[in-house]
């Protein structure tokens, strides 16, 4: 396949899924509650999972190679920072669309990479496209949910919102097709800064809404999340 389409439909691939977990919160209504409300911290559990997955399996030995220990600490480090100063700032401005942006500081250097990676015909696209898909599923569902309750856009507004979102990701990977694969030190950077930043926001963010009282299959989900991530290396290598 042309490496344009390729990255096209992986991009939107992993894009899609978030109007696609706004529209499962938004559908999503079970009886007894406690169902919905063990299924919701599920799939929260799930996202952390694939998030952890992406940074363990492809970004961080990705991005590892070529750099020194101290760019490599740098770069981590700095992503980690940077969420944080980010989040504070949505804190202080008591903003309905935190969980929104986080996905967008996730989705982006990711498509980024995705597509630095299909210039170096680095197999590990595919199963960073694959996690990206997974981890936008529960952080659309997530963010979906704080958008209704904390702002009045309508459901068909939010799901319009994070549909464009998507769009955004083809343009992410063809930036990082054509400009950043001939720079593969630029590339690990993205890609180790992405990883602090997500490492920050799974246990400032969603670990901590993942726990119930008296309930212990959400932490299961994780445990699937990054359990599909390792198939999806393990499919790749044989």
């Amino acid at each position: 396949m042309n490496p344009w389409l390729q990255i096209l439909a992986l991009t939107l691939l992993a894009g899609m899924t978030m109007p696609l977990g706004a529209l499962l919160a938004c559908r999503e209504r079970l009886r007894p509650r406690w169902l919905e409300t063990e299924l919701r911290h599920s799939i929260l559990a799930f996202g952390a999972g694939a998030l952890l997955a992406a940074v363990a399996l492809v970004l961080v030995p990705e991005g590892m190679r070529g750099l020194s220990a101290g760019l490599t600490a740098a770069c981590f480090a700095s992503g980690g920072v940077a969420f944080m100063l980010v989040d504070r700032f949505l804190a202080a401005h008591r903003t309905a669309a935190s969980q929104m942006i986080d996905m967008l500081l996730d989705f982006i250097p990711e498509a980024i990479a995705l597509g630095a990676a299909m210039a170096f015909g680095n197999p590990s696209a595919l199963l960073l496209a694959l996690l990206m898909a997974l981890q936008n599923l529960p952080e659309g569902f997530n963010a979906y949910r704080e958008l209704r309750r904390a702002s009045r856009l309508s459901n068909r507004r939010i799901l319009v919102l994070f549909s464009l979102i998507a769009l955004l990701g083809p343009l992410a990977g063809f930036s990082g097709y054509l400009w950043l694969a001939p720079h593969p030190e630029v590339v690990g950077a993205i890609m180790l800064f992405a990883s602090g930043g997500i490492l920050y926001s799974v246990f400032q963010d969603i670990a901590p809404q993942v726990r119930l009282e008296r309930h212990w299959s959400p932490p299961l989900g994780a445990v699937a999340g990054f359990l599909t991530g390792m198939l999806g290396q393990n499919l790749l290598q044989h």
